[in-house]
């Protein structure tokens, strides 16, 4: 069978990145949240967000969840609209190619927020190192900022929002992360934070003064 031949090339934009940063009076960047479910990568990703756009910033959140309704959605929602074929080879689930994928998808919609000149904000587990590594390696550098939201598996589990490692435990869902399937915790993040011990507010302001050392992020 003859490999199928590509001929997609990229076009320059007319405004380019630096006009929109300029404009924006902050650097596009993408920091990427990764922890054990119920670690508080959304609220602290939302938390941050809402102290950007007090300072007029742009920025935006990509969560997990809301991704997985749209974009990335499961066979069992794609099949809603079509045939089984299209659900079976579009949609994503949980399993270690798919959540592959899933991390593929994100971390190339969230470069281009980065070059729109945006803040994103990313909420995943996004448990493989790496599946991290490599959106890392496709931003372009300086643009991917780790953030690892740490807290114990029993702390976690103790939170359990959405009732899921409960159900792990029951053994009605496989392939949970922190139960049956291993989370590769980040070896050199930019910035790791303990979400155990500090209220998401405190972790947000942390956050903030990351970025404005870094000179992503005016000082107000």
């Amino acid at each position: 069978m003859a490999e199928e031949k590509v001929d997609v090339r990229w076009h320059d934009h007319a405004v380019s990145r630096e006009d929109r940063e300029s404009a924006a009076g902050h650097r596009g960047c993408v920091l990427w949240f990764t922890g054990l479910s119920g670690c508080g990568k959304s609220t602290l990703a939302n938390a941050v967000d809402r102290r950007l756009h007090a300072r007029g910033l742009r920025s935006f959140v990509l969560d997990g969840d809301n991704v997985r309704l749209g974009l990335n959605a499961a066979p069992a929602l794609l099949r809603q609209r079509h045939d089984e074929a299209f659900a079976s080879r579009f949609g994503l689930g949980f399993g270690p190619a798919d959540r592959e994928e899933n991390i593929r998808r994100i971390g190339a919609v969230a470069d281009l927020f980065a070059q729109a000149g945006i803040i994103a904000l990313t909420a995943f587990i996004s448990p493989y190192r790496r599946d991290r590594d490599a959106v890392r390696a496709m931003l372009q550098p300086g643009d991917f900022i780790e953030i690892h939201v740490e807290a114990p598996l029993a702390v976690c589990e103790a939170r359990d929002p959405k009732g899921l490692y409960k159900k792990a435990r029951a053994g009605e869902i496989k392939g949970f992360t922190g139960i049956d399937d291993p989370y590769e915790a980040p070896l050199a993040p930019e910035l790791a934070v303990d979400s155990a011990a500090r209220p998401p507010e405190a972790l947000a302001e942390e956050v903030l003064r990351w970025l404005e050392q870094s000179g992503k992020i005016p000082r107000p």
